[in-house]
């Protein structure tokens, strides 16, 4: 089987297993207040691994679009020139708590050579989403994806597969690595600044728009 058709037939995989295990449910409820159970006791939770692909195998994002928890219109392509760091993550997720110092420390260190964030949120209640960026000091906009949309649209590519998950989108829109789980410095680091320096970057980081902020339309 060639690598590519393998990697997706592994990557639709993982997302049937994490969305069924609760990762994307719709029914789920915010919190137990009646008893029943709670988004973040079901929650598909990431050993941290992470997978970095050659650009010859990196597949295409999917072409996706929102709005940040801001109310700002958003999508992928507003993003394409920059490195993008997407990270998929809830209020109700205790290790998206704790590796919000790591993803900060990451774009502020990066961001002058044309590396972006962008979050999603996903399964989430729109005031606690906005009360967790603020309370966490979050310095990059996050997407609000409520019904778990945007996950869904890389189930053909590379799927998130647990929340957290952070994908690394290169210059080109294509998915050039995946942390399934909560991500440390040195490894979001590593993943990150090789693609910030492939061919292009200089460029690409002193021609577009201000750092971490999409390019206008």
């Amino acid at each position: 089987m060639p690598r590519k058709t393998r990697v997706r037939v592994l990557a639709a995989a993982a997302a049937a297993v994490s969305l069924a295990a609760g990762c994307a449910q719709s029914g789920t409820a915010q919190s137990s207040g009646g008893g029943g159970e709670s988004q973040e006791d079901r929650y598909v939770a990431g050993d941290g691994s992470s997978t970095a692909f050659a650009p010859g195998d990196r597949e295409p994002a999917p072409e996706v679009s929102g709005e940040t928890l801001g109310g700002e219109a958003v999508s992928l392509a507003d993003y394409r020139g920059d490195v993008l760091v997407l990270n998929f993550w809830a209020s109700w997720c205790g290790p998206c708590r704790s590796e919000v110092p790591v993803l900060n420390e990451v774009h502020a260190e990066n961001k002058d050579a044309g590396v972006a964030f962008l979050g999603v949120n996903i399964k989430d209640d729109r005031a606690a989403a906005q009360a967790f960026e603020e309370n966490q000091d979050v310095e990059y906009p996050s997407l609000y994806d409520q019904p778990g949309k945007v996950a869904q649209a890389f189930r053909d590519t590379v799927p998130p597969a647990a929340i957290p998950s952070t994908l690394v989108v290169d210059r080109q829109g294509r998915i050039a690595a995946r942390v399934i789980g909560e991500t440390s410095y040195n490894e979001l680091s590593e993943l990150v600044e090789p693609v910030a320096a492939e061919e292009g970057g200089a460029a690409a980081g002193a021609s577009g728009g201000s750092p971490g902020t999409p390019d206008p339309a």
